[in-house]
């Protein structure tokens, strides 16, 4: 999404649903996390990154994303909520060989894994920049079981956004991965230890701390 118009689309559209549930799947899965310094891949606007500062005031919260229209928003909206000496955002196409020259306390990521050509690359980009016991905590979309399912979808979930969210949204659903095939990523990439679970009928969790 490094298209201006596009994103500022997305940013305008209302993902506080799936944005809260993101940050609320974390904390009943990790209750003992308090803080640390935490990395997002795929931070895009940085909404998902500002809630889960304003829920854990000892993150220190590191977003990377490959969309520079993506990320000016993200930083407008870092600073206009006050979060910018605890937020910090980089342009970053993965994979980066400089990125694992730090260990954080969690890796995070929402909606990055279905935009990946080569889905490894996200596996490896965490076990690479994950401390070892680190909270690995990664939710997506889920594919559906067919075209017409994920055009219900749209009609279901954003039936009033503008029409490039529409197409966004439906291509989505159509590239995201099943539960199955993402258990055959994590086998590949040595993480079959983390659990897969679907947490609604179009999002997936993928969670546990970092053998």
């Amino acid at each position: 999404m490094n298209d201006r118009a596009q994103a500022e689309a997305y940013a305008a559209a209302d993902f506080s649903e799936p944005h809260d549930a993101f940050v609320s799947h974390f904390m009943s899965r990790f209750p003992d996390f308090s803080g640390g310094e935490v990395l997002d891949l795929g931070c895009g606007t940085a909404d998902v990154i500002i809630r889960f500062a304003n829920a854990f005031p000892g993150a220190r919260i590191t977003g990377v994303d490959g969309a520079q229209a993506m990320l000016d928003i993200g930083m407008r909206d870092v600073q206009k909520e006050g979060l910018s000496h605890r937020i910090k955002l980089n342009l970053c196409r993965l994979p980066d060989n400089e990125l694992p020259s730090k260990k954080y306390d969690a890796v995070i990521s929402n909606s990055l894994l279905h935009h990946l050509s080569d889905p490894l690359i996200l596996w490896e980009s965490v076990t690479a920049c994950a401390r070892q016991h680190a909270p690995v905590f990664i939710m997506d979309l889920m594919r559906p079981d067919s075209p017409q399912e994920a055009e219900n979808m749209v009609q279901l979930y954003a039936a009033d956004a503008p029409p490039v969210l529409k197409k966004d949204f439906y291509n989505s659903l159509l590239a995201a991965y099943t539960i199955g095939e993402i258990r055959q990523q994590l086998k590949r990439a040595a993480l079959e230890y983390l659990t897969v679970e679907a947490v609604s009928d179009r999002h997936v969790l993928v969670w546990g701390n970092k053998s």
